[in-house]
């Protein structure tokens, strides 16, 4: 087929997209600006256009498929509809990539991202991840027809991901304006997801979870199935060691409990394939990826980590994460850099945002990173962090060696010691490397 993507810079279009790619169909794409990913995508052989302009889509296309902030105002979207092309939204599109294949798909609210990496390299199979593995250098890798697959529950496209194995982190309620805030409509979804699957990995401890209804699956119980969790650094890395069960011991990329969790949850799906020697060795070649507790510079006196959290959950367990970090390294002073994500997520969660950062020891807050077509809601930040007594910022500027806090254009604070670590889903990440 000739296929297009609308959206394609977008990190689980660029996915799929290249997943068709690889499959022998003739891919192209566009998106409003080029990127680091556009440009990747580029040089794998896709035509990918900027800015996004009608003139894009030719008639002899088979298929357009569009990420989900495409809105029907889209000029591309609008002359594929007049042409009568076929058009599918993402999630709608799953089926027609996923359908003959063999689907771990990893599900949850927190730590999909690691846990399907982590699985994919377990595993040595394909994958396709809402971030970039370091293992692989992308969020994409064709191997066979097993399939590491990040299954989306905020869409509920996680639905027509045809999982073989599903499995479960949490099902915190998340995204719930895309459930109209129907708690029974959004554990009525994870239920689906789960009964779908031939076999099923949960983390039966979860208290979203144990408020599901699942028949004949493999249950961690994290409190006594983890256990002698010990943390180092390792050539300069995070490293987690911890026995899982009768299995032994295992020894992963990262700091914390939770990343032992998502790691115990991935070895027990690849048990379906693997022998657990195999997955013994198999998951010492863990990476990390991109934008979770990633260590973009650091020296004798100052580290910097972006990481994506963008959650009060996630964030505590990054927090927790960069204090055992400080305990071995003695860096003694720690700052964050939070670039809050959509009005909406940080309305619904700001009393847990709020209780979050008690372990840095500095905080600054930038503006809030939007979306397209996102409605304005009034937050008082000033006031509702007054504890942290916080210092607002427009931006910063890495360099080697510092950070540079910018306001109203000018330099007002610079960073060269201790732990900087920022956290956020916008454009942070780029923000956070020279």
């Amino acid at each position: 087929m000739r296929v297009h993507f609308i959206g394609i810079g977008g990190i689980g279009l660029s996915a799929l997209a290249r997943l068709l790619n690889f499959d022998g169909h003739e891919v192209s794409g566009s998106d409003m600006k080029s990127s680091p990913i556009t440009k990747e995508l580029i040089n794998e052989g896709i035509k990918v256009s900027c800015p996004q302009e009608s003139k894009n889509i030719s008639k002899d296309l088979d298929l357009v498929i569009y990420s989900a902030a495409v809105t029907d105002e889209n000029p591309e979207l609008i002359e594929a509809r007049l042409k009568q092309i076929r058009t599918l939204s993402r999630k709608e599109a799953l089926p027609i990539v996923l359908g003959d294949k063999k689907n771990y798909c990893v599900a949850g609210a927190h730590g999909k991202s690691t846990t399907t990496a982590i699985l994919a390299t377990i595993l040595e199979s394909s994958a396709l991840i809402g971030a970039i593995s370091k293992d692989f250098g992308s969020n994409f890798r064709y191997v066979n027809d097993v399939v590491a697959f990040e299954a989306d529950e905020s869409d509920a496209s996680f639905l027509l991901s045809n999982p073989y194995c599903a499995i479960v982190t949490n099902a915190e309620p998340e995204h719930m304006e895309y459930y109209a805030y129907d708690y029974d409509k959004f554990y009525g979804a994870y239920e689906k997801f789960i009964s779908m699957a031939k076999k099923r990995v949960v983390n039966a401890e979860d208290k979203d979870i144990k408020k599901l209804k699942i028949e004949d699956a493999t249950y961690l119980y994290p409190s006594k199935d983890i256990k002698n969790l010990c943390y180092t650094i390792k050539d300069g890395q995070p490293c987690t060691k911890f026995t899982l069960k009768e299995y032994g011991e295992f020894e992963v990329w990262g700091f914390g409990f939770h990343i032992a969790l998502n790691s115990s949850l991935a070895i027990l799906a690849a048990l379906n394939e693997l022998d657990i020697e195999t997955i013994r060795k198999n998951i010492l070649n863990y990476k990390g990826i991109k934008k979770r507790f990633d260590i973009v510079q650091s020296n004798d006196k100052f580290v910097v980590i972006d990481d994506y959290a963008h959650h009060p959950t996630e964030i505590e367990a990054t927090m927790k994460s960069v204090e055992l970090y400080d305990n071995l390294t003695n860096f003694n002073n720690r700052i964050v850099l939070w670039q809050p994500h959509k009005y909406s997520r940080t309305s619904d969660n700001l009393e847990g945002f709020k209780k979050s950062f008690k372990r840095c020891d500095e905080l600054i807050i930038l503006p809030i990173w939007t979306v397209a077509g996102e409605k304005k809601i009034e937050i008082d930040f000033e006031k509702e962090f007054a504890s942290y007594n916080p210092i607002f910022a427009d931006r910063v500027v890495a360099y080697e060696g510092k950070i540079e806090l910018i306001k109203d254009d000018k330099i007002i604070k610079t960073y060269d010691e201790g732990i900087f670590l920022g956290v956020g889903a916008g454009d942070i990440t780029y923000q956070l490397r020279y």
